[in-house]
């Protein structure tokens, strides 16, 4: 079997099994449209391939894990602003793991622990969200114009080492506030010290009556 270096893409729809039995009709039209109009034309613009289609599932391939990020990124935020209007429910939330690996081909089909590990991450993403292996990260440096949360090292099923795994962040906003220390503890902390202070000083105060403060006054003359 031919062996090869490359970027696998693997992505499904969450909680597809719900959505059929709500509304089986609805919910493979829409799968339709977004496959013509936003995933395909995407896989074609960042030169992927696809390997298979699984129903609810795709396995991609790309020479580049540039261009793999960069189609989940891209197609990620298509869905997540199409899906916007649409009930809770019935969404379409997609989801995706990236990983970087040599792979097997047979008849057309990708094998290997690469493919697997995709497939891991894909499950660890969130709805609308996407995962990438910790080798997809080291060659990305600055080439997307998102930002990363790590999640450490992760085992996952039936691979032995431990796989790093990261986060992406579509919204860089998010990822501003998501690290930034909370401003409102330390305004809190702050407000309470002040009062504290505040108090004491009050209860000192109280305490030095006009016929105390005159005793402490020194005397003092006029000349005329």
């Amino acid at each position: 079997m031919k062996r090869h270096l490359c970027a696998i893409l693997a992505g499904d729809i969450v909680g597809y099994s719900r959505l059929m039995e709500q509304d089986e009709a609805g919910t493979i039209a829409r799968q339709r449209v977004h496959f013509e109009s936003v995933i395909k034309p995407n896989i074609e613009k960042f030169s992927g391939r696809i390997v298979k289609l699984m129903g609810d599932g795709i396995l991609l391939e790309f020479a580049s894990v540039v261009d793999a990020v960069g189609y989940a990124v891209t197609t990620q935020r298509t869905m997540l602003a199409l899906e916007s209007d649409v009930a809770t429910e019935l969404r379409l939330d997609y989801r995706v793991g990236i990983n970087l690996g040599d792979v097997f081909y047979e008849d057309g089909d990708i094998l290997g622990d690469g493919v697997n590990i995709a497939a891991r991450l894909e499950q660890m993403a969130d709805p609308g969200g996407i995962c990438i292996s910790g080798t997809v990260y080291d060659h990305l440096k600055s080439n997307i114009p998102v930002d990363y949360e790590s999640l450490g090292e992760v085992k996952v099923k039936n691979i032995q080492q431990p796989v790093r795994v990261y986060r992406v962040l579509l919204d860089r906003q998010q990822a501003t506030h998501k690290h930034r220390r909370p401003l409102i503890p330390v305004i809190a902390i702050t407000a309470g010290l002040i009062l504290f202070a505040a108090t004491v000083w009050w209860m000192w105060s109280s305490q030095q009556s006009p016929d105390r403060l005159a005793a402490a006054a020194p005397s003092q003359s006029v000349a005329m």
